[in-house]
């Protein structure tokens, strides 16, 4: 699409806004989720590396433009005065009117717009799969063999199904990467939000449902240190650009090697323990005196999953991270509980 003609066309229309039915109109056709600022930005990773940032600068710009013309023209129509009744009407304009209450995005909703938006502006694509998924895909496919130790942290809700074809509701959005792999070659950048499901027992950490995002990259070449930059952009840009960030030796049977990634704690900076205690004399909150706080797993792609997928593992290389977004929220946020995300209370939904 040519932004220049998009703004040309913008300029036409701008003087036909003279009715609340337009101006929706004309917020729907560029900013609805598959509106034109949506296919601008959809279309961002198809273009050259060294195109992207001014592409999107231009893209950011544009929206800006519009959402101005937007507030511009509710203000104007917000101070016309309505016409006079007609006498006998029977309407009584003493009467209260009744209130329409506007609605908003879940906070969940909210750290997955922000987050994909991140990752999009790296070149990466967002790509969804279904939460029903077979039992090769969930855990075969990504070297978790039925006899492997670590199945039992991800077993999950299984499904009647035939005992060939296996299905569940998938425990990790991590299944995506078999069915894009399995659909498309290298180069790939993918990030991969949705719906998990996991037997877990509820408390103020714990849900049997919640959120995750994927991510990863297969190309020739790539290395730990891309997966080191990708993650450090992306911690900056959620949690500012004081923080530190940190890789922990851990275990996935999906990646070798793998590390956890922690960030240094939002509240206390990550000063030293003997730093950390309030004047109360008690420790951080939030870190509770550690000056860490754990946002995800990553690691580089396991070989065998390649193989899997029928890619050369002596050829390509790949990283993948997965984190949780209620996780992400609460340390955001400040949020204690996270069965507060789902308890509809809206003096707490409010807040966002």
């Amino acid at each position: 699409m040519d932004i220049y003609s998009i703004r040309t066309q913008i300029e036409l229309e701008v003087n036909q806004l003279n009715s609340r039915e337009a101006l929706e109109a004309f917020r729907n056709k560029y900013l609805a989720r598959k509106g034109i600022i949506s296919q601008l930005t959809g279309s961002i990773p198809s273009l050259a590396v060294e195109e992207r940032a001014a592409f999107g600068k231009e893209v950011n710009l544009l929206k800006s433009q519009i959402l101005a013309i937007i507030a511009e023209k509710e203000k104007t129509l917000a101070a016309e005065k309505p016409s006079t009744p007609a006498p006998g009407g029977g309407i009584d304009i003493g009467m209260p009117g009744i209130a329409q209450e506007i609605g908003r995005l879940h906070p969940i909703t909210q750290t997955i717009d922000e987050i994909t938006s991140i990752f999009v502006q790296m070149g990466f694509s967002v790509v969804e799969g279904p939460e029903i998924e077979t039992e090769y895909n969930n855990f075969t496919g990504l070297n978790i063999p039925l006899d492997h130790p670590s199945r039992d942290a991800f077993d999950t809700f299984y499904i009647k199904s035939p005992a060939k074809n296996r299905l569940l509701l998938r425990s990790h959005t991590s299944p995506v990467q078999i069915r894009v792999m399995k659909s498309r070659r290298p180069p790939l950048a993918i990030i991969v939000p949705g719906r998990v499901y996991r037997p877990d027992a509820v408390d103020a950490s714990h849900l049997f449902m919640f959120h995750q995002i994927e991510g990863f990259m297969v190309d020739e070449g790539i290395r730990f240190s891309d997966l080191k930059g990708v993650l450090e952009v992306f911690a900056k840009a959620v949690f500012g650009k004081e923080i530190k960030m940190r890789f922990r030796p851990h275990f996935f049977p999906f990646t070798e090697p793998s590390a956890e990634v922690d960030i240094s704690c939002i509240i206390c900076q990550g000063r030293q323990l003997s730093d950390v205690l309030t004047s109360q004399g008690k420790r951080c909150s939030v870190c509770g005196g550690k000056g860490w706080l754990e946002i995800l797993g990553s690691g580089m792609i396991h070989p065998n999953v390649f193989k899997h997928v029928g890619y050369d593992p002596t050829k390509y290389t790949g990283f993948a991270f997965g984190m949780g977004i209620e996780r992400i929220a609460m340390l955001k946020y400040g949020i204690s509980d996270i069965r507060l995300f789902f308890e509809n209370d809206l003096r707490f939904l409010r807040q966002f």
